[in-house]
């Protein structure tokens, strides 16, 4: 997600005006202290060279503030403007995916005038990255070459169902007095430990993917307490979490088929294809053959599952993706094939740590079936009709089957009392389907929902589309937010271009979104399946 192109794309709904949210900064300067309670070093990098850290100390239960505490590792760029709009703190999804590197990503992709107004924070919440302790129940538990994940008979499906069930009694030998309280709820109260320590009255978010949910949470718990919210690529909040990853499942299988149909366009430089539906069908071709005899003793069936995953999330990752698949079809070049797998899918300990935390909330947020008919039956009904990642998706929340930790309640996410918040949702996102950003706009009263038509990416904001950054950047300078005036949807900007092959000599910048800039930048820090 290249360099901005500078293009205002046309705005395709009708905007009757801007509103704006309150408090204004004026008033907000008046209720901001200096941070009281965080100590900041230097730890500067070369793309962030202003770049500070510290951490804060948080209850492991919050019901209980003076008993065991965790550490939770912050980063951020300070504010050098004498306008202070307070903290903005930042979040990349997952759960799991570690925001440290965030903060300095945000603060440069946002007009200088406009990120110089804020603190901009990341975090690694509790349990990930370099807030102590992390999780990491089973290392190297997606090394290859795991077992195909489509079943092709009963001791297939049990091999995949005992690795889950065995990744469950880790965690809970593990980390038997963590677990309990590794939740959403908890992280939500997280934040506000953060805001305490910064001396803000308010805070100001913004999150991606499962970040939206986080703070959605947080508003619920402290509405009073959110100065501006945005939310980028919505998680629906009523389908927490089994159905929100059935919808996906059908969602990622287009998205694979939007990358067949790219593939075929290019059959000039793949060579497999004009047409989709054939292309698609050497690609399941060669997952077959790669099941039978894993490519470089490395990229078996799963394995190649994972390697274009990612590019349900990110158009930018085709052209090199195509490359890999078209080398082993046509050159059966199986070494271009590892080498995406290692670019893309493979998974080392930070990983594998987001991967425990992952499981470690989701199971936790919410009941999940016990009964593991239901799952099969519910993954072979998708699988026929969206089979690219049905059951990846199946095993790889199946710990939740057998979870060591009984689930809560998931929140009710609604507010009726909340500054204007602004949404963005992409129509084709796969890992949070269009219609979360719509129920959730729906749930947040008084929000505003600004849509990419025909977009597919996840994570649409900061990453080469003018038009959408427009609205963040007014809405995070000065609180104004489109307003439609009718229906659910209040702006809806162009899609970002889709990109063209590497090769391809007149690739425009803004066609090349993806491979070198932007894009690709944020969508690394972006957790997958969340």
């Amino acid at each position: 997600m290249t360099k901005r192109s500078g293009i205002l794309f046309a705005v395709g709904a009708t905007v009757a005006g801007l509103v704006t949210a309150a408090p204004s900064p004026a008033t907000a300067d008046a209720g901001v202290q200096r941070a009281v309670s965080l100590k900041w070093t230097d730890c500067a990098t070369k793309s962030s060279p202003t770049l500070q850290c510290s951490s804060v100390r948080a209850p492991l239960n919050h019901d209980d503030p003076s008993g065991r505490q965790i550490t939770l590792a912050l980063t951020r760029v300070p504010h050098t403007s004498k306008t202070f709009q307070g903290p903005l703190l930042v979040n990349p999804g997952g759960p799991g995916g570690s925001g440290l590197s965030m903060a300095g990503y945000v603060a440069a992709s946002l007009p200088k005038s406009v990120a110089s107004q804020y603190d901009v924070m990341g975090f690694d919440p509790r349990g990930v990255g370099k807030s102590r302790p992390a999780l990491d129940c089973v290392p190297k538990y997606s090394a290859p070459v795991r077992p195909d994940s489509v079943p092709r008979s009963v001791r297939d499906e049990q091999v995949n169902r005992d690795r889950a069930r065995s990744f469950a009694a880790a965690c809970g030998r593990k980390y038997p007095d963590l677990l309990p309280y590794m939740d959403t709820v908890s992280a939500a109260k997280d934040l506000d430990v953060i805001r305490r320590a910064t001396g803000s009255r308010q805070l100001n978010y913004l999150g991606y993917s499962y970040g939206t949910y986080l703070g959605s949470v947080y508003a619920k718990l402290f509405p009073d307490r959110v100065r501006r919210l945005v939310l980028d690529s919505n998680v629906d909040p009523t389908g927490i979490w089994y159905d929100d990853n059935i919808s996906q499942d059908y969602a990622f299988d287009s998205r694979h088929k939007a990358f067949m149909a790219w593939v075929a366009k290019y059959h000039s430089t793949y060579r497999l294809g004009s047409d989709p539906a054939k292309v698609e069908a050497a690609w399941y071709r060669m997952r077959d053959a790669v099941r039978k005899h894993p490519a470089g003793k490395k990229v078996g069936a799963s394995e190649l599952d994972d390697t274009f995953l990612p590019g349900g999330y990110y158009n930018g990752y085709w052209p090199a993706l195509a490359g890999a698949f078209a080398g082993y079809v046509n050159d059966k070049d199986e070494k271009g094939l590892v080498k995406a797998y290692e670019r893309f899918g493979a998974v080392d300990a930070e990983g594998d740590n987001g991967y425990s935390v992952y499981s470690a909330v989701q199971c936790r947020d919410a009941q999940w079936p016990r009964d593991w008919n239901v799952w099969r039956s519910d993954t072979w009904r998708v699988h026929d009709k969206a089979p690219f990642m049905a059951w990846s998706n199946t095993w790889y929340n199946a710990p939740c089957a057998d979870w060591p930790v009984e689930p809560l309640n998931p929140v009710r996410v609604s507010n009726n009392s909340l500054p204007p918040a602004l949404l963005f949702q992409a129509t084709d996102d796969g890992a949070t389907p269009y219609e979360g950003g719509v129920t959730l706009h729906r749930k947040l009263a008084g929000s505003s929902l600004v849509v990419e038509q025909g977009g597919g990416n996840h994570g649409v904001t900061l990453s080469g589309n003018a038009c959408l950054d427009k609205y963040l950047v007014d809405y995070l300078a000065k609180g104004t937010v489109p307003r439609a005036g009718r229906g659910d949807v209040d702006a809806v900007c162009a899609k970002t271009p889709d990109p063209e092959p590497a090769t391809a000599k007149a690739a425009t910048p803004a066609s090349r979104a993806g491979a070198d800039g932007r894009g690709s930048a944020l969508h690394a820090m972006l957790g997958f399946r969340g």
